[in-house]
């Protein structure tokens, strides 16, 4: 079973910057997606940023410009940098990850909070 540890949310200030890292473990199987997902209060789950296995990323309109995800495939972790911090970007944030058989995998989540 596939777990997938959370890290580095809290609360900051708006303009300032935030950290996430995703530890995947115990994947039989080899992963190609990661991502990073949020969801705030009475809204739906959407994506932020994703990263395939060769490097290629996907972002968010939102977010282009602000953050940057990263991966490092030996230690089967992915990372969000978030700089310029809004209040908007107030959310819970979810690690996804995907493997070769297309099955998905959650994190539980770490919250973000941003004060204006």
């Amino acid at each position: 079973q596939v777990q997938l540890v959370e890290s580095g949310g809290g609360l900051v200030q708006a303009g300032n910057s935030l950290r996430l890292s995703c530890a995947a473990s115990g994947s039989s199987f080899a992963i190609t997606t990661m991502g990073w997902y949020r969801q705030a209060p009475g809204k739906q789950r959407e994506l932020v940023a994703r990263i395939g296995s060769g490097g290629n990323t996907d972002y968010a309109d939102s977010v282009k410009g602000r953050f940057t995800i990263s991966r490092d495939n030996a230690k089967n972790t992915v990372y969000l940098q978030m700089n310029s911090l809004k209040p908007e970007d107030t959310a819970e944030y979810y690690c996804n990850v995907r493997n070769v058989l297309d099955r998905n995998y959650w994190g539980r989540g770490t919250q973000v909070t941003v004060s204006s």
